[in-house]
């Protein structure tokens, strides 16, 4: 079993950034997982954002929405993972949650683990 606990989240203007973090315990990220962030809106889905392989962290994979602004990885010896948020826009508010999976896939059915997420707010 794993256990991840988000933090990080907060508000912030329009154009700021913020760092997400998500901390892992109960078992060793390293060669193990493939770890993602996802997010929500107000709304049924949770919208994959970032995701991050396994082992060296390479490679990575962004939204459309995000690419170019966020940032994902990870440390294997915290056993941490990390979302550098830059540019941020009003309609980057959302609960971002952090995940981990032993598969190959980025959706969100495809997650094992889930941490219980940090409330990001970007006022315009």
């Amino acid at each position: 079993q794993v256990q991840l606990v988000e933090s990080g989240g907060g508000l912030v203007q329009a154009g700021g950034s913020l760092r997400l973090s998500c901390a892992a315990s109960g078992r060793s990220l390293v060669g193990i997982y493939n770890m993602a962030w996802f997010r929500q809106a107000p709304g049924p889905e949770r919208e994959f954002v970032a995701g991050i392989s396994r082992g060296d962290g390479s490679p990575t994979f962004y939204a459309d929405s995000v690419k170019g602004r966020f940032a994902i990885s990870r440390d294997n010896v915290k056993n941490t993972v990390y979302l550098q948020m830059n540019s941020l826009k009003p309609e980057d508010t959302a609960v971002y949650y952090c995940a981990a999976t032993y598969g190959d896939t980025w959706s969100e059915r495809g997650m094992d683990f889930w941490g219980k997420g940090t409330l990001v707010t970007v006022s315009s």
